[in-house]
């Protein structure tokens, strides 16, 4: 695994990096396969990248009908909801870009819990299996962070860190006192490319904390995403970066 930190001077610039490395991600898997899968984040910090995604700037240099969307996590909330990732990401970025329907492959959050997670499970062995894959290799899987160090929703003593069978899973987080649905760590770290996205000095201890210090993902879960034959790229503003040696 290669893991970089790449640090720009506003936030507005970090969004800007982002959506350029997903731009260029989009363009080696359109070579190789002639398709590309993503796995999109939620959260305030990836708004600014799917705006710029959208843009006129951007989106003519993605052949957006070969691509296919998925989500690191989600809430257990109906799509209308304004506290859903998907409504979220179609609110920005899915509903003015061509990418089929039929590509677009979200959590169905509107269902009890466990049921959802089975169902996304589902999605994605059919989809990744039916390509040949034993398991699900994205080309791209976006993440954010929390604070605490959360990433996607696996937060602080999580259960799900020590998954190792399941790709999806429903997950009770005490903090946000709600179900979520995640991706777990076998399938983040089956991506071919990991971008952790992070905007502000509130999160400058955490990126200290998972980029210098000894692995303890029970309480830093984002230091389990460390795929054997992917590559991570951290994404920070100079806040977020600021207790980080050079």
């Amino acid at each position: 695994m290669s893991s970089q930190l790449r640090v720009y001077p506003t936030r507005s610039a970090a969004a800007h990096a982002a959506a350029a490395q997903f731009v260029a991600s989009t363009e080696r898997a359109m070579t190789t396969q002639g398709r590309f899968t993503v796995a999109l984040a939620g959260g305030n910090t990836p708004r600014d990248v799917y705006r710029l995604l959208a843009s006129d700037e951007y989106a003519p240099m993605v052949d957006w009908k070969n691509v296919h969307v998925f989500w690191g996590d989600e809430r257990c909330v109906p799509l209308n909801d304004a506290e859903n990732n998907a409504h979220m990401a179609r609110e920005t970025l899915l509903d003015h870009v061509p990418v089929p329907v039929t590509n677009i492959h979200r959590i169905q959050s509107q269902l009890p819990p466990e049921e959802a997670a089975l169902d996304y499970e589902k999605t994605l062995r059919q989809f990744f299996n039916s390509r040949d894959m034993k398991l699900p290799r994205f080309d791209l899987v976006l993440l954010g962070l929390g604070a605490e160090g959360h990433t996607a929703s696996l937060f602080p003593g999580s259960p799900l860190i020590t998954e190792r069978e399941r790709w999806a899973a429903a997950v009770y987080v005490e903090k946000m006192k709600s179900w979520r649905i995640t991706l777990t760590p076998v399938a983040l770290n089956a991506a071919s490319k990991v971008i952790f996205t992070v905007i502000g000095e509130e999160k400058a201890q955490a990126v200290k904390q998972i980029l210098s210090e000894p692995k303890q993902p029970n309480l830093l879960p984002a230091q389990i995403v460390d795929p054997p034959e992917g590559q991570v790229v951290w994404i920070a503003d100079k806040a977020a970066a600021s207790l980080v040696n050079p």
